[in-house]
């Protein structure tokens, strides 16, 4: 019984989380994580992204995250997000431009390339060229990318990444950084150090933002490479 009531408390306190997975996923690639957060009291959801192989743009994409948002949750839902690898961007583009910045409190990206990564030259999917350095995709969400200051932003990435070229692309100048030193880029939702990573960043307080404050700097200066 009182397993129970401490349970009911963490689920009181604790916002929902929704996975987002990156190309040629699913949500089965959360598993370890899906089983690891609710073991620790989360409310836990995915989706599948539908096409997963780059064949639609990320912001149609950010579209279906969007729905399944407004179909799964109630209006007043704060919840938090974790998106792995092209997840992240897809999940980006819906907190930026979608108002989901109105919606989530707290936002994990994981080995995400949010400057491009060179292996997206190896595909003309409109999904993959849209990861491409320099792309003008990642150009206008990182024109505002100060506006995530508004929330609990972490960053988490492996300098020895492979499928983000370069590695230091996940990284951003905004936010929480987490440097998880995996040998891959899939076993950073398996590594216990990435799982714990990001167990923290859900459970850490939401900072006390002013968010006029943090929306008259993104409209006055955009992204100049500052951190909280």
């Amino acid at each position: 019984m009182q397993v129970n009531q401490a349970m009911n408390k963490i689920n009181q306190t604790h916002n929902p989380v929704l996975l987002i997975h990156g190309i040629g996923d699913t949500e089965a690639v959360f598993r370890k994580m899906q089983n690891y957060l609710q073991d620790k009291g989360w409310s836990v959801y995915a989706l599948n992204l539908v096409p997963n192989n780059g064949d639609v743009g990320l912001d149609v994409l950010a579209q279906q995250v969007a729905d399944y948002i407004n179909v799964t949750f109630e209006p007043e839902q704060k919840l938090d997000i974790v998106g792995f690898s092209m997840g992240g961007i897809v999940s980006r583009y819906y907190v930026q431009r979608l108002q989901g910045i109105e919606r989530v409190q707290r936002f994990i990206t994981i080995s995400s390339p949010h400057y491009g990564t060179v292996m997206a030259y190896g595909s003309w999917r409109p999904g993959c060229e849209q990861m491409r350095p320099h792309s003008n995709f990642l150009k206008d969400l990182n024109s505002d990318a100060v506006m995530l200051k508004q929330l609990n932003f972490t960053s988490i990435w492996t300098p020895y990444d492979l499928m983000i070229v370069p590695a230091k692309s996940s990284q951003m100048p905004i936010g929480t950084e987490v440097i998880i030193p995996a040998a891959s880029h899939p076993w950073m939702l398996t590594d216990s150090r990435s799982l714990a990573a990001v167990a923290t960043a859900l459970a850490e307080p939401m900072r006390n933002i002013n968010r006029n404050d943090a929306q008259r700097l993104s409209m006055e200066t955009g992204l100049r490479g500052e951190r909280v």
